[in-house]
């Protein structure tokens, strides 16, 4: 085979690019997204959380959605704030290389705060879920642990119990895989 042309590089990938989506889009997403699976983990069904997803999503059964959840729903995390409290995105919507919009961010709650990254896929003209991921983190900031250094440093008094300042870690789940990446370059508006 002979190839013809006047290349000499590989391709690099494209880098991500500003989604062409507006605010409310965003936040009709992110909490359409979390309040659906706020409502899984309550009653224990994940068909509907399924079933808005896109086809690679949809590869997931109800059955283990719920498995991947179960930490989440044993919490008893109740998410139905994200109805109101409007969330912070520290990354913005972009579209990847492979088509996916991503986004992430936080719902600034007290006394924890619940982390979010979703991918949505075109799916006939719509954002439809494509990966999720969810923890729960402390809303203030946390100072860093004391270095073991040679500085002196107070002791410890006895039966004194050392008091973490940082909420528990949540899992963070990501229900994509590459075998289910969406085809086609038509993204919905």
């Amino acid at each position: 085979m002979i190839a013809c042309g006047s290349r000499a590089q590989a391709e690099t990938p494209a880098a991500p690019k500003p989604a062409q989506i507006d605010r409310n889009g965003v936040i009709i997403l992110i909490r359409s997204t979390l309040l659906a699976l706020d409502q899984a983990n309550k009653t224990g069904n994940y068909t509907v959380l399924r079933d808005i997803g896109a086809p690679g999503f949809q590869t997931n059964t109800a059955a283990r959605l719920g498995e991947i959840f179960a930490k989440l729903r044993s919490d008893n995390l109740d998410l139905s704030g994200v109805a109101v409290i409007d969330p912070q995105l520290n990354l913005l919507p972009q579209i990847e290389a492979n088509g996916l919009m991503g986004m992430a961010g936080f719902f600034p709650s007290v006394p924890t705060q619940v982390n979010f990254d979703l991918s949505f896929a075109p799916v006939n003209g719509q954002w439809r879920l494509f990966g999720i991921s969810v923890g729960v983190g402390s809303s203030a900031p946390a100072a860093p642990e004391p270095s073991s250094s040679p500085i002196a440093q107070r002791p410890t008094p006895p039966n004194h119990a050392k008091q973490a300042a940082s909420a528990k870690p949540a899992p963070a789940i990501k229900l994509t895989s590459p075998e289910n990446k969406p085809t086609g370059n038509q993204q919905p508006k």
